[in-house]
């Protein structure tokens, strides 16, 4: 079966509104003494090389609770404010951060990481192992999306040892000590999401919520200086983080595919490759059932597998890339496509109308009455597929999805929604979602049935007791290499799994490209491969940014 002749229409640019929301929000700031930098320290225009030391950057949303770690700030990326005690370099190796050694006993039970003693925090008190202790114990408590459930003690022998003990072995164990920043105890409080003090490279200073944050360097930082004192970062939409890019008011710009064949005057456009996926994840429930806060779950289309599966076989993802996302991605198969725990058995040909209708009718669904949509027992097949309000892109993927899906007799209803409306409706509406890691335990987290429900993990309420066992013995392992099979048959062990050829509890679209458009002169180094994009990721390697012509 051949690929489908299709291209998504593109999205005509708006930018007058745009340029005018961003040039009021300058006013608002120079009203405060806050406004924007320009890209130029002599004439306030981009594309010319610069001794500035301050930035301004579009390039994230604003994170919906603030900038504490052991809630979930910087798990997709740098924390930025705080440290974390091991860190992964750009080709994602592990390096250390305030760790200088960590050993593992035999039996993977104990860890024992020691500290350098030269850190203070931006306060100028000095960071010892208590703070690592507190911050573990209080990440334990937090009840979010950090899982240390498997923690059964962590103690700190002296000012620069800590000891974790566990409760079993645990593979991913290492990510934690990757992407928890250390918060320090003395300073720590209920407003800390808010006013956060930390030992990173940047120390918050201004936080207008909905408008922007603004950073300055942390004179007590131990590791590389940033060549930048100052950055102000804008929380824009994608239409107005354009127009600011168009109108030289911010240094960078994070932008949809959808804006990429435009020339912007003085700015280029960096792609950065990532593991920030989009896909569709289905309500696995029929219609009656109840989330565990009480929400009203389950979809009488969705919980049927043909359904499922008919969607995922006849998608055409290349398609998806080179129309919506103008090339700049590749296709998505699963959660986490080419990383080294991913099962490449469970990869399949998409496009394929035929398969697609073989499939459906063999479930029971026909079009009885020959209106294009097939139903079975009555019940049609049509359902509501949700994207947060706003999100160009996801909106574009969407909408391609559910005229590639028509052909098959499945209709598709695209409505964009808020976050918060979202939340309620993802329990019984398929919702396209975004998401990417570095770690494995994400793939814990969104098929485990000990998961279901948990802010946006699972909300399809997934569950398959082998899925679980084998993600269990994953979990387990004593390392990483030795866990990466047992992922694998989670994905699919020939019988059974979360894949397209198992379960099919989610429809994978495609791994997008992260796309910049940076001023002319502005080196951001070199860049890792992404995780999702929520945290800021292009930030991670801040004390590689520079003036530096040669790289335009």
């Amino acid at each position: 079966m051949g690929r489908f002749s299709w291209r998504w229409g593109k999205r005509k640019v708006r930018t007058g509104l745009g340029i005018l929301l961003v040039c009021s929000i300058g006013l608002s700031g120079c009203a405060q003494g806050t406004a924007p930098a320009a890209s130029s320290a002599e004439n306030g225009q981009p594309g010319t090389t610069s001794t500035k030391d301050e930035l301004v950057l579009a390039v994230g949303t604003e994170p919906e609770g603030g900038f504490d770690p052991t809630t979930g700030w910087g798990q997709y990326g740098s924390p930025l404010f705080q440290s974390t005690l091991l860190k992964r370099d750009a080709k994602l190796q592990l390096v250390n951060d305030l760790a200088t050694t960590y050993s593992v006993s035999e039996d993977g039970l104990e860890w024992t990481v020691t500290l350098r003693d030269d850190v203070k925090f931006s306060d100028g008190e000095p960071l010892t192992a208590e703070d690592v202790k507190f911050t573990f114990e209080t990440a334990a408590k937090s009840g979010s999306v950090i899982d240390l459930t498997n923690m059964a003690d962590v103690q700190a022998p002296d000012d620069s040892t800590v000891v974790f003990t566990l409760k079993s072995p645990q593979s991913t164990f290492i990510s934690l000590l990757t992407t928890l920043g250390i918060v320090p105890e003395h300073a720590y409080g209920a407003d800390y999401a808010e006013h956060p003090v930390g030992s990173g490279p940047y120390k918050l200073v201004q936080w207008d919520k909905g408008q922007q944050a603004i950073v300055e360097a942390n004179e007590e930082y131990y590791g590389n200086k940033s060549a930048f004192h100052k950055l102000t970062f804008l929380y824009l939409d994608e239409d107005a983080a354009y127009a600011a890019a168009q109108a030289g008011t911010v240094d960078i710009a994070a932008i949809p595919a959808a804006f990429s064949k435009q020339q912007v005057n003085g700015m280029t456009l960096e792609a950065v490759k990532t593991v920030d996926n989009r896909g569709i994840m289905f309500p696995m429930q029929p219609a009656g059932a109840k989330s565990g806060d009480g929400l009203p779950a389950g979809n009488d289309v969705t919980s049927d597998l043909a359904i499922r599966q008919a969607v995922n076989v006849v998608i055409d993802r290349k398609a998806l890339v080179e129309g919506v996302l103008e090339g700049y991605g590749r296709p998505a198969y699963s959660v986490s496509d080419d990383l080294p725990w991913s099962n490449a058995e469970a990869v399949f040909t998409d496009a394929n109308l035929e398969e697609a209708k073989r499939i459906l009718a063999s479930g029971g669904w026909v079009d009885a009455d020959g209106d294009g949509i097939v139903e079975k027992s009555g019940v049609k097949a049509e359902f509501n597929l949700l994207y947060f309000a706003g999100d160009l892109t996801r909106q574009s993927l969407a909408l391609a999805a559910a005229d590639m899906v028509a052909q098959a007799g499945i209709k598709i209803n695209v409505e964009g929604k808020s976050r918060e409306e979202t939340k309620k409706m993802a329990y019984s509406n398929a919702v396209l979602f975004g998401w990417g890691s570095h770690d494995p335990l994400e793939t814990y987290n969104l098929y485990s049935s000990t998961h279901k429900g948990e802010g946006y993990y699972n909300v399809g309420l997934y569950s398959n007791p082998v899925v679980d066992s084998w993600m269990d013995k994953a979990l387990h392992a004593t390392s990483e290499e030795e866990a990466l099979p047992f992922w694998q048959k989670a994905e699919w062990d020939g019988t059974t799994g979360f894949s397209y050829q198992g379960d099919a509890p989610w429809a994978w679209l495609v791994n997008i490209d992260h796309l910049y458009l940076v001023t002319n002169g502005l080196n951001i180094g070199e860049q890792q491969i992404h995780p999702h994009g929520h945290g800021w990721p292009v930030t991670t390697n801040l004390e590689e940014w520079s003036w530096d012509n040669s790289t335009k």
